[in-house]
């Protein structure tokens, strides 16, 4: 594992920071927001995957590194070239997934900003993963079910796609015989692998609309506080929505799987009288994280959940957390969509249109205060 120590060693050098950047997910984003705040920047992109940021974007990255493989970030002269251009990089979930955790541990010797540990909590079956994360700060969370045959209400089920390590395939039962009954047409239909069904989580549906919260923790938390709210989200997913425009009579007669892979986000708000739970589902989860993944959470993370009637009342209202996304959240929406954007300019006195600028922010500060070390790992 990486000493801490190391990295603030090397950007305790830094004279002319560049923003390094992961060429998938949240690229364009995490440009637009390093050149409105003035750094350079350098993108390392898959050979196949460079035209949109090296030809229609190319005004967003000063430095554009071409890889046949992402893993090969970890080779030698990649990362002596990004050291050479001083780079801080921010990671993404594509990073986390295609350069790996162990990777991103023990062997990118490049400083990144926020904590490089707390990735691999985004991984569901780690020992120390989200789940256990949430459990150990008293998050609420959807009850669980280990065996399929002890279902007795309307769950939700997520598993692996077969074809997509990015993307899980969900589906819905009610009982343990629709659940074997669903399984195995998914199986057939090469929508899931029954290798991965071990590693299923078997959950209650939470009927009640779904919010991302999105939020920042900062490093420098004596100028910026400890936290501030971005805003809330929801996703667009292939090909569930084309299936909910449908009418329900036209949705029956089409013998095709249900799928839930992720292709866009849209902005929501939630009442004010409500936002209590989203910050102190936030509260509960910042204040663990020192303990399982040291230093501390640092940049953007996300409780995805949504809310429901309470099941002790049906009458109270509960945030109901259903995963964590502890990196930037690859959500271009949030920005132009959040009336917190301009509760942050108003907070900050500095012009805040997207969740990337307080990244760009907290850095540039870094940078005037001297306090680097005390933003990467």
């Amino acid at each position: 594992m990486i000493p801490r120590e190391e990295m603030q060693n090397v950007v305790e050098d830094y004279r002319d920071v560049t923003i390094g950047i992961f060429g998938s997910h949240s690229a364009k984003e995490l440009g637009i927001a390093a050149k409105a705040a003035g750094f350079k920047t350098a993108i390392v992109v898959k050979e196949g995957r460079e035209k949109l940021y090296a030809y229609y974007n190319r005004h967003l990255y000063d430095e554009v590194i071409v890889v046949r493989d992402f893993r090969d970030m970890l080779f030698k002269e990649i990362q002596e070239k990004l050291l050479e251009l001083q780079t801080i990089f921010i990671p993404n979930r594509s990073f986390s997934v295609y350069v790996g955790y162990d990777g991103i541990e023990n062997k990118f010797k490049i400083p990144i900003y926020g904590n490089r540990f707390i990735l691999r909590a985004e991984d569901r079956n780690d020992e120390k993963g989200q789940y256990h994360l949430l459990r150990k700060a008293g998050v609420r969370l959807p009850k669980e079910f280990r065996n399929p045959d002890e279902i007795d209400r309307l769950c939700i089920v997520k598993v692996q796609q077969a074809d997509n390590i990015l993307e899980r395939a969900f589906f819905y039962v009610s009982s343990p015989e629709d659940y074997y009954t669903q399984v195995e047409e998914l199986k057939k239909q090469g929508v899931i692998d029954g290798s991965v069904l071990r590693n299923a989580r078997i959950e209650e549906y939470v009927l009640g609309p779904r919010f991302n919260a999105n939020f920042h923790a900062f490093a420098i938390e004596d100028i910026f506080d400890r936290f501030v709210l971005t805003g809330f989200t929801d996703r667009r997913q292939v090909n569930i929505q084309g299936f909910l425009n449908l009418p329900s009579r036209d949705q029956l007669k089409i013998n095709l799987p249900v799928k839930n892979e992720e292709i866009g986000h849209f902005g929501i708000t939630m009442r004010e009288s409500k936002q209590h739970l989203v910050y102190e589902a936030a509260e509960k989860f910042l204040g663990v994280v020192p303990d399982v993944y040291p230093p501390k959470m640092i940049g953007p993370f996300s409780l995805q959940g949504g809310i429901q009637y309470s099941p002790e009342d049906n009458k109270t209202l509960e945030f109901v957390t259903f995963d964590l996304s502890p990196r930037v959240p690859g959500d271009p929406a949030l920005g132009p969509t959040s009336p917190e954007m301009r509760n942050l300019s108003l907070k900050y006195g500095k012009n805040i249109e997207d969740p990337m600028d307080l990244i760009m922010m907290e850095i540039r500060t870094a940078i005037e205060q001297q306090r680097l070390p005390e933003i990467v790992t």
